[in-house]
């Protein structure tokens, strides 16, 4: 008995299934019908029929019957001058005719014999152009099967318009395997079966020795790899044909094996989850190991699962998101161990006190993070927003609709609440991802990943999230801009300014987080303590932190800067100086005024007043945060306006630069690029933009057929 494939284990839910039997199994070598192989198939049909199924049967070999018979009559009453003269090929249409009668015929004294009865439903592509044609074709067969008949379908090739070529842009199915996997999704089956004349999907023609038998299709693994061998000797498709069916039918949601239809007990077999035959199946890339998927599989995967995403019902989308968020919450425990065993780790390997301060997960940190992802699933939906609408002409409406960017590659450091964050905000956006986490984080990155994936439902695809390993595989993923939209480096200036000379994919981020805070002349001192401690002290490792402070020049002589140095060295804080307030409060040399310490350290300087502030931070910040203390709002003002920063403040904590606290939910990062997306980057900025447009018949005609109306219907109901 051939293995129970764990990945099958949907087959058991299986009721109605349509089997597709192919020519070159109904027909013999010399184009007669294969009566054994007929009577085989039959008997399992009528096991499976007994069982309960509801089994659709789709029949070639008419067309090869037909031939036969009809070589035969015209052998016969032929002149023996006749066969001396070239001989024309048989018309084909008469062969279907002919072949038609005689194949239907067998199949009924087979299926009598067996006591099942059975129904010819011929059909032409055309047919299919009705709709009216499509309900009642599904009303006969269900009718069919409730009184336990088997429907045997083929195309009525002696009436068909269709000409050869048959696989043209204008066509509904072009062959019997298309045909099987139009009635697949017309009738609602469970399960399709593509008989064959060989075990299944090989990676190159069966008749090679080196060439393997595919047990599962991943078509982002496998669609351009596979060398075909000839195609059928007598019917119009071959393995071609069935691969392209199948993988029609499996993105649309019917499962498909393609298995031999030689062997007596096959189909049986693939109902009883048996490793038999090729699997096709919209999940596959699901079920291999991202350590089987290459970069670019993975990138392909994510971008599949996307769009299936996307296509859900905004509420079935947000449930998602609670789904995790309760995950989170109820596997606390285990999430905790990782981190834990992660920390202790990273200590005993001598990492930085800012590293292991970022890598661990604080108390109440798993359910703020809960809390921050219910945050985003109650978000008013954010795809497909119309933000503006426009009548172009008379009939012509135009709308600027909010849409997906793609697929995401996050490649981040130390923090594992950033895979949390990052994953739900790419599922509130529709977005496919990929994401990579510093080593020293892998046990937890590892079972947040798995988490939150195990959350996602089957027809998204875990596939969405996908989580990247191995170091070396980033190079790979950099280069690959035909499939990956965006790239968010979070970590350090080393590791952004790599990442922005090593890909041609557009790069959001910040490569350093110097954030200043100014404290003017006319600062309430007690308000300037508290925002100076905060923002350097609540979480020195932050990118959003403190690290230098600017002082005006007044506050030497009324005693404020003493005040500020105080209140900082009380709390553990180390001071280096610039060189005006080196020279001036006897303190070390700052290493440099663009140093980002992400930690119990910080610089001061003096400036005379809010311009030369201003000139500090243009020359030597990051363009990330920076505050200004005033009672004065002119100058409050003046700053405001003119630092070019992402986030710029006044009388408050420059930690306030985060998107859970500008109420975005979560965010994927800060960026301090001033294209797309500036501050911290929230739902909004993982959206883009695209044109739909809705019209009644309207053509351009070198605008002479047009009147332009450019109406703003934007605010109308």
């Amino acid at each position: 008995m051939d293995a129970i494939d764990p990945t099958r284990g949907f087959l058991k839910d299986v009721k109605r299934i349509v089997i597709k039997v192919g020519t070159a199994v109904v027909t013999r070598e010399d184009g007669r019908l294969a009566l054994g192989r007929l009577g085989a198939l039959c008997e399992q049909l009528q096991t499976l029929n007994s069982q309960g199924f509801e089994v659709i049967l789709v029949s070639s070999g008419a067309v090869g019957a037909g031939r036969q018979r009809l070589r035969y009559r015209k052998l016969v009453h032929s002149s023996f001058a006749d066969l001396q003269k070239p001989q024309v090929e048989l018309d084909g249409k008469a062969c279907a005719a002919v072949g038609q009668n005689g194949l239907m015929a067998l199949y009924d004294t087979l299926f009598s014999q067996l006591d099942v009865t059975s129904a010819q439903l011929l059909v032409t592509d055309n047919d299919f152009r009705s709709p009216e044609f499509r309900k009642q074709l599904t009303e006969t067969v269900n009718s069919l099967l409730s009184y336990k008949v088997i429907p045997i379908f083929n195309e009525n090739d002696a009436v068909s318009t269709r000409r050869a070529p048959y696989e043209d842009s204008s066509g509904i199915f072009w062959d019997n395997d298309s045909l099987a996997a139009l009635l697949a999704l017309e009738l609602k089956a469970d399960l399709l079966v593509l008989l064959s004349d060989v075990d299944g999907l090989y990676s190159g023609p069966p008749s090679d020795p080196q060439s393997k038998l595919i047990h599962t299709y991943v078509k982002e693994k496998l669609e351009n790899t596979i060398t075909f061998g000839d195609k059928s000797r007598l019917g119009r498709g071959g393995m071609t044909a069935k691969v392209k069916a199948a993988v029609y039918a499996s993105q649309a949601g019917i499962p498909v094996v393609i298995t031999s239809g030689f062997a007596g007990d096959n189909i049986v077999k693939v109902l009883q989850g048996q490793r038999i035959g090729t699997l096709f199946h919209q999940d596959a890339h699901t079920w291999v190991s991202n350590g089987e998927l290459n970069a670019r599989e993975m990138a392909g995967a994510a971008r599949e699962s996307s769009r299936r995403l996307q296509a859900m019902p905004v509420k079935d989308r947000s449930k998602i998101l609670l789904d995790i968020a309760y995950a989170l919450e109820a596997n606390e425990k285990v999430i905790v161990h990782e981190n834990e065993a992660d920390v202790i780790n990273a200590k005993d390997a001598g990492y930085e006190t800012s590293l292991v301060s970022r890598l661990a997960l604080k108390p109440g940190k798993v359910s703020n993070l809960a809390k921050a992802i219910r945050v985003l699933a109650n978000m008013e939906e954010p795809i497909g927003q119309v933000l503006k609408r426009t009548e172009l002409s008379d009939g012509l409406i135009l709308d600027k609709t909010s849409s997906p960017l793609g697929v995401l590659l996050v490649i981040f450091e130390s923090r594992p609440e950033a895979l949390v964050q990052i994953a739900s905000l790419a599922i509130r956006t529709g977005n496919g991802l990929l994401l990579k986490g510093g080593k020293e984080a892998r046990r937890s990155n590892a079972i947040l990943h798995k988490i939150i994936t195990s959350a996602i439902p089957e027809k998204v695809g875990a596939g969405l999230i996908g989580l990247v390993t191995s170091r070396d595989e980033i190079p790979e993923l950099l280069k690959l801009d035909d499939v990956i939209d965006l790239v968010i480096p979070r970590g350090n200036n080393k590791l952004v300014s790599q990442i922005k000379s090593s890909t041609k994919i557009p790069v959001l981020g910040h490569a350093d987080g110097i954030c200043h805070v100014y404290v003017d002349k006319s600062a309430d001192m007690e308000m300037a303590k508290n925002i100076v401690l905060d923002a350097k002290t609540d979480y020195p490792a932050a990118c959003n932190a403190l690290e230098t402070l600017l002082v005006h020049k007044d506050l030497m002589e009324n005693g404020g800067v003493n005040e500020l140095l105080i209140e900082l060295q009380t709390k553990g804080v180390s001071i280096n100086g610039g060189p005006r307030a080196s020279s001036m409060l006897n303190l070390p040399a700052a290493p440099s005024f663009r140093h980002e310490y992400s930690s119990l350290t910080c610089t001061i300087e003096i400036v005379d007043d809010v311009h030369a502030a201003i000139d500090h931070i243009h020359k030597h910040g990051s363009a990330h945060t920076d505050c200004i203390v005033t009672q004065d709002c002119e100058i409050a003002d003046i700053f405001l306006c003119q630092v070019d920063s992402a986030a710029v403040f006044h009388n408050a904590s420059t930690r306030f630069s985060d998107g859970f606290r500008f109420g975005l939910g979560a965010e994927v990062g800060i960026s301090t690029s001033r294209i797309h997306a500036r501050g911290p980057v929230g739902v909004e900025g993982l959206l883009t933009t695209r044109w739909i447009a809705r019209g009644s018949g309207q053509v351009v005609d070198n605008d002479k057929g047009v009147v332009y109306t450019h109406r703003d219907l934007t605010h109308q109901a």
